[in-house]
């Protein structure tokens, strides 16, 4: 009986794997993900188009093993400080984190999710999957502590920090740094996680009052 291709074939390994990787990461920055071929992969990292093929199957996969490469996640242990202060900037500042490196890779794949749906579906269950689990990690950690509000919805708060950045960087043109991620850290993240039902019952007061008075007003005009 003989083997599958897919057991038979050799594979690409070791440091040989990590230089093509790094090659392929490198093609991405400077072409974006449309233009970049496995032809040119092959010759930045002096490979044959048969060696790349041999171990990925299209551009989609290597691409999206070239990102995890570029861009790992943390594990959720590496980075409980004891808050969530301190675990939000420990895993998002840094070189592990969102920083200029990471959005011009990020950039450079941004309209393949609309057009590749290969690449779309692999780098969502890949590379974006990890990351949103240490996340929610993160904040379920934090809930336990007393940190985070019970009634807080961690499916949305979750993703909030990473968001803040990406839209400032790929709208607004504002590369992210350490100084920014703390400020949106301690403005927005914190005062939307802590006590929340009581900043809604401020707010739900100072509303009804606002109409009270508006009805009042009203009657005597």
């Amino acid at each position: 009986m003989s083997a599958s291709p897919a057991a038979s074939r050799p594979r690409v390994e070791g440091e040989r794997e990590d230089e093509i990787l790094d090659a392929c990461a490198e093609l991405l920055v400077e072409l974006g993900y449309d233009r970049l071929t496995m032809d040119a992969v092959a010759k930045l990292a002096r490979a044959s188009k048969a060696t790349l093929y041999r171990r990925w199957e299209s551009k989609a996969s290597m691409v999206v093993e070239a990102l995890i490469r570029a861009k790992q996640s943390p594990h959720i242990d590496d980075h409980d400080t004891g808050t969530l202060r301190g675990d939000l900037l420990s895993t998002f500042c840094g070189h592990e984190g969102i920083n200029e490196s990471a959005t011009k890779i990020l950039g450079s794949v941004i309209t393949a999710l609309s057009t590749d749906p290969e690449f779309a579906e692999q780098f969502r269950e890949k590379f974006i999957a990890p990351k949103v689990a240490i996340t929610h990690a993160i904040y379920e950690r934090a809930q336990e502590r007393g940190e985070v509000g019970p009634d807080i919805d961690l499916e949305m708060v979750g993703p909030a920090l990473a968001g803040i950045l990406l839209h400032r960087t790929f709208i607004l043109g504002v590369p992210p740094d350490d100084a920014t991620i703390e400020r949106v850290v301690d403005h927005v993240i914190l005062p939307a996680v802590q006590h929340p039902s009581c900043g809604t019952q401020k707010f739900n007061h100072k509303l009804k009052s606002n109409l009270t008075s508006k009805i009042k007003a009203r009657k005597t005009s």
